[in-house]
């Protein structure tokens, strides 16, 4: 397992953006994909984004796919969150999350098996 810590979090407007970064500390990190997920209250845990740390394959739902973008930097043992053109909807709670890394990008937060502590994302209207 590794350890992660997101920052970044906070209140913005409708229309805005945020960037959120994951830090992440104790395994070697090119075997591990890291990923973006988003709780809402009374909601399962939403897939947002992947990245495979070694080669930067990316994987996005549909549903911020054009608004949000995902990137690392590996100097930095660090992963992004760029949000663009939020939403009152993205409100909620953010989380970076790692697996191992098998050439398949995973939706499920059940395939994760290291986590952020979360950060608050609140869009105003």
């Amino acid at each position: 397992q590794v350890q992660l810590v997101e920052s970044g979090g906070g209140l913005v407007q409708a229309g805005g953006s945020l960037r959120l970064s994951c830090t992440v500390s104790g395994r070697t990190l090119s075997a591990y994909t890291v990923a973006w997920f988003r709780q809402t209250p009374g909601k399962e845990r939403a897939f947002l984004a992947a990245i495979s740390w070694r080669d930067a394959n990316i994987y996005y739902a549909e549903t911020v796919m054009g608004r949000f973008s995902i990137s690392r930097e590996s100097a930095k043992n660090t992963g992004y969150l760029q949000m663009d053109s939020l939403e009152v909807e993205d409100t909620g709670i953010y989380y970076c999350a790692a697996t191992l890394y098998n050439g398949i990008f995973y939706r499920a937060a059940t395939m994760y098996d290291s986590w952020g502590q979360g950060t608050q994302v609140t869009v105003s209207s």
